[in-house]
């Protein structure tokens, strides 16, 4: 069944993408490198491609299958990234559904998946997308336990209406068990609190290394409302606050001001009664030794043992890659 949506629009392509009727040589261009091939017969400017981040590079390559294939379903990552919810990395395929008369296939960048059960289909800006709950619970149903997670997170996040426990429900009640004892602990984590995926997998990362959950986006108030503050992580029994700063937080920012601004933040906190604040990134994350050590340094105390075996497949997810090489987080499933 497909329902229309005007709740969400589509994300957008980052760039603009040609087909081979916007080219007049594509061959020549490719050769100059003046474009790129996004996917087949889809062509973008080489010198903006460039420039896009990885999960904005997919995006791209799902507007170029869609191009391709405008009556596609798209599922799973590609989903995600049209709904503007958590994609991490770049994917190595475009994924979409068909029938279970259809054979589970790539062709040409792109995955078809086939499905016992069709999602629930949703129409936003001319495409066809599974529904909010259904990308939730396919993602973790198949992916590593910190990508369910923090999908599922980013999806609550933009729909409140949307529960825990609805998305426990669809999994739950879907007639294939495959998968289903899988994503039991991404979305019994999930919350649509957290503002980014750093701060997503901050919090499954910390669990692992042992630390005590903390509360989130918790506000400590000053004199006037304008001298409140806004903490991303806190742990009250010790009075530490702590910080998730992605490097696309500070882009185009000065570092001299930007370190500067954190210091005087940082000491303004230690008058509310903050003990200490603990900074972090997606290097200290996602190679979760730096993390481990910030969060000791700054007075916080495990409360129960590391799970090393989690700790190193998160690690492996965000492996470096040979230049040009992708990440597919994915074992490419049959939906059900």
């Amino acid at each position: 069944m497909v329902t229309a949506s005007a709740a969400h629009d589509i994300t957008a392509s980052p760039i603009a993408l040609l087909g081979r009727r916007d080219v007049a040589h594509p061959e020549r261009a490719l050769r100059t490198r003046e474009l790129t091939s996004v996917t087949r017969g889809i062509y973008a400017r080489t010198d903006e491609w460039l420039l896009l981040k990885p999960w904005e590079r997919y995006l791209a390559r799902v507007h170029g299958a869609a191009m391709r294939h405008p009556d596609a379903v798209f599922v799973l990552e590609s989903a995600a990234a049209l709904r503007g919810a958590a994609v991490i990395g770049e994917p190595a395929e475009v994924h979409v559904v068909a029938s279970p008369a259809t054979t589970s296939r790539p062709m040409g960048g792109v995955r078809v998946h086939t499905a016992q059960r069709m999602p629930q289909i949703e129409e936003i800006g001319g495409l066809l997308v599974a529904a909010p709950a259904d990308v939730a619970v396919d993602i973790a149903r198949s992916r590593h336990h910190a990508i369910g997670m923090a999908v599922a997170s980013s999806i609550l996040r933009q729909h409140p209406r949307l529960s825990v426990d609805e998305l426990r429900l669809v999994n739950e009640t879907r007639a294939s068990s495959r998968g289903r004892r899988h994503a039991r602990w991404a979305l019994d984590r999930a919350t649509g609190i957290p503002e980014s995926t750093l701060e997503c997998l901050s919090l499954v990362a910390i669990e692992w290394l042992g630390f005590p959950q903390p509360e989130l986006q918790v506000w400590v108030r000053g004199a006037s409302p304008e001298d409140d503050q806004r903490l991303d992580f806190w742990w009250p029994m010790s009075r530490i606050a702590g910080e998730a700063d992605g490097d696309i937080k500070y882009e185009g920012m000065d570092a001299v001001a930007v370190f500067a601004d954190r210091r005087d933040r940082d000491a303004r906190l230690l008058t509310k009664g903050v003990s200490a604040t603990v900074h972090w990134g997606w290097h200290d994350v996602t190679h979760v030794t730096p993390l481990r050590a910030a969060l000791l340094a700054g007075g916080l105390r495990p409360e129960s043992p590391e799970d090393t075996a989690q700790l190193r497949s998160l690690a492996r997810l965000f492996r470096p890659l040979p230049a040009g090489g992708h990440r597919d987080f994915i074992r490419a499933p049959r939906l059900r």
